[in-house]
């Protein structure tokens, strides 16, 4: 096995945590997908990450004119993980969280396409052999162990919305790295969530407007802390270094963990223990890690 290098272990370190913020965006995010329109509650999570992450890059490594030379890169990568973000709570008000957890492990897949068009990164045998490996795994954790479950899954309009989302969140990791023009993954940060924010005020102005923010029940506004601090601040940062440092394909490849944060999550809730059959796809997702940690 070949060592690591210093960066690319600090890429699948990042995407490890990021895994494990996002699974708790899922879980808190079908609690509430029904309480407020969905392009009104991503326009604050957004906004509210800019202040967080604009303040600590202006703590950190400082903001420039020169950082946000060619606003449109902002604008674009800002409104297409706007767009997934968005699609997400839209499918969550109809398609239950197993559904949208079985068409999230095409992700991967689809970014490893995007990754070849965009930046030519060409996907090896033993990173698509850790796809493959991935997708199984996840989708024995989506559905419980048991292929009966498989077998009653039904496509609706929900599952069709998520598809599409996921497409645009195929398309936004190769794109960080094309679009990068030296920015560091907290600067870059702050101008992905400007520009989703302009976006989305745009966009959804109406909605915007007609959300009475004082009558909102207080576990959307946990939820929407969560959103802003966890996964969005800190796992916009992380998803932005590790496509810096490794190729789209393997950033994505961590999604499949997700379902197995989910699990975890769902046990924190109190919202109960899965069967013991879940455990072979936990293995199956470690193993697709394990493959991915090896360099070309």
């Amino acid at each position: 096995m070949h060592s690591l290098t210093r960066a690319s272990l600090s890429g699948h370190m990042a995407m490890a945590l990021f895994a494990a913020l996002v699974a708790g965006s899922h879980s808190l995010g079908g609690l509430v997908a029904n309480e407020v329109a969905p392009i009104a509650l991503m326009f604050a999570r957004f906004a509210l990450g800019a202040v967080v992450v604009g303040v600590l890059a202006a703590l950190g490594p400082g903001l420039s004119g020169a950082d946000f030379r060619g606003p449109w890169r902002y604008l674009l990568t800002g409104g297409v993980f706007a767009f997934y973000f968005v699609l997400m709570f839209e499918a969550l008000k109809t398609a239950n969280p197993v559904s949208t957890s079985a068409v999230f492990t095409l992700t991967p897949v689809m970014t490893a396409g995007f990754g070849w068009l965009i930046l030519r990164q060409v996907t090896g045998l033993r990173v698509a052999l850790a796809l493959a490996v991935g997708a199984a795994g996840a989708l024995w954790v989506v559905f419980r162990g048991d292929p009966a479950a498989a077998l009653r899954f039904q496509i609706g309009r929900g599952e069709v919305i998520y598809f599409i989302g996921c497409i645009a969140h195929a398309l936004y990791i190769p794109l960080l790295r094309a679009l990068n023009r030296g920015e560091n993954g907290l600067t870059f940060t702050f101008g992905v969530l400007v520009g989703g924010t302009l976006v989305l005020g745009v966009a959804g102005a109406g909605e915007i407007a007609a959300t009475d923010w004082s009558a909102l029940k207080p576990v959307v506004w946990v939820t929407l802390g969560y959103l802003v601090i966890a996964s969005t601040a800190i796992s916009f940062y992380l998803l932005s270094f590790a496509s810096m440092r490794l190729t789209s394909a393997k950033v994505m490849a961590y999604s499949y963990l997700t379902p197995s944060w989910v699990i975890l999550w769902e046990l924190g809730l109190g919202h109960g223990t899965p069967p013991v059959a879940v455990l072979g796809g936990v293995i199956l997702t470690l193993g697709a890690v394990a493959l991915l940690l090896r360099e070309d």
